[in-house]
């Protein structure tokens, strides 16, 4: 028999795993990774056009994907995704649970970003923050967990945040003509709420080989304002933000067979940023 090496316990293939959010930023990086690792992936986006066209890029690059419509806030919505998946491909092996809303500073928009301090934060947009990011992956994880425990194993990945560990500092978000951009309450308690989540998870399943883990990203450069990205790297002990393909990794490592000791347990990757 030939010996298993380290690299073939990242090798996912014939393995399914669905990817929600599977169009955003980091969706897509994640749906690639794991396509290239040789798995199934099912690119699940409310944004069905845009999930349709990566689906497509990966399986013009020979990796095998479809694409699913998915709104990780309505129950129906995340059962049918499960269905059309198990209908598809038999199973699922990984979830990823990528979906989710990050208020980003926006100089053109100036009035809503000062809605953000919290003496006068709006309860719709705190409702709004925590019904996407904590109860869609709620729901999501939910209705695919029964599929997961008829096949006797499974690996769930929930992404929270370096602000679900530490507060924001306010002090890093630039400051136009006086007035003062916030990074919202809401988003540091979803996300501190999913590493919650994920531990609650992981012991609630002890002994059903359903391994449950959290993956929390610092700050991933997307076109940011210059005096944020200044303020940020000041703080940051490798002096950058990471680019965008620095999470793949420890997503797939996560997901597979690689992390098969594993669970309940918090991969940081924030290059320092919540070292000092």
């Amino acid at each position: 028999m030939t010996e298993r090496t380290v690299l073939d316990k990242f090798n996912m293939r014939g393995k399914t795993a669905l990817v929600t959010g599977g169009a955003g930023l980091l969706g897509k990086r994640f749906s690639l990774a794991l396509a290239q690792a040789g798995a199934n992936v099912v690119v699940a986006d409310l944004n069905l056009n845009a999930a349709q066209a990566h689906a497509e890029t990966l399986v013009s690059k020979g990796y095998s994907a479809i694409a699913l419509a998915l709104d990780v806030t309505d129950p129906a919505s995340c059962k049918q995704v499960v269905a059309q998946t198990l209908e598809h491909f038999g199973g699922i092996d990984a979830l990823v649970n990528s979906a989710g809303m990050d208020p980003k500073f926006d100089p053109q928009n100036l009035d809503r970003q000062n809605k953000n301090a919290f003496e006068n934060y709006d309860l719709e947009a705190w409702h709004f923050t925590l019904e996407i990011n904590l109860t869609g992956m709620f729901l999501a994880t939910q209705a695919t967990v029964p599929a997961m425990l008829e096949a006797g194993k499974g690996s769930i990945v929930n992404i929270s945040s370096t602000y679900g560990l530490n507060g924001p500092d306010q002090r890093i978000y630039p400051q136009i003509d006086g007035q003062i951009s916030y990074k919202p309450v809401d988003y540091s308690v979803a996300k501190a709420g999913v590493i919650g989540f994920t531990r609650y998870l992981a012991a609630y399943y002890a002994g059903k080989n359903i391994r449950v883990n959290a993956l929390s990203p610092g700050g991933i450069f997307n076109g940011h304002n210059d005096d944020f990205s200044r303020n940020y790297v000041a703080k940051t002990i490798m002096g950058r933000m990471a680019d965008i393909d620095e999470m793949d990794a420890a997503m797939l490592f996560l997901c597979s067979d690689a992390s098969s000791y594993m669970t309940g347990s918090n991969l940081v990757v924030d290059g320092g940023w919540t070292a000092w």
